[in-house]
């Protein structure tokens, strides 16, 4: 997948992500934040009010913390992927 494309699937998975509008689960929305703000090149802390979220997503980035923008970007599409595949699996059970 050259950059173009990626960046384009990139945007996809994030809008669709976006218009989601059912409650992910945690270890979901966690991977999906780290993988966003390391794609992003996003380097501010995280700034919720509460300790133990900031906690939970400090660990979150931590774990992302030596991967690429581009392989930052590939795991946020297969995690939304993969997420939506077995959502929509679940529901035809």
């Amino acid at each position: 997948m050259n950059q173009e494309d990626l960046d384009k699937a990139f945007e996809e998975a994030v809008a669709a992500v976006n218009a989601h509008s059912e409650p992910f689960p945690a270890d979901i929305l966690l991977k999906l934040y780290a993988y966003f703000k390391k794609a992003t090149d996003n380097t501010e802390s995280p700034s919720s009010k509460k300790p133990l979220i900031n906690a939970f997503k400090t660990n979150a980035l931590f774990q992302a913390q030596d991967i690429s923008h581009n392989e930052a970007k590939k795991n946020y599409i297969e995690t939304a992927n993969n997420y939506f595949l077995y959502r929509n699996q679940k529901k035809t059970l």
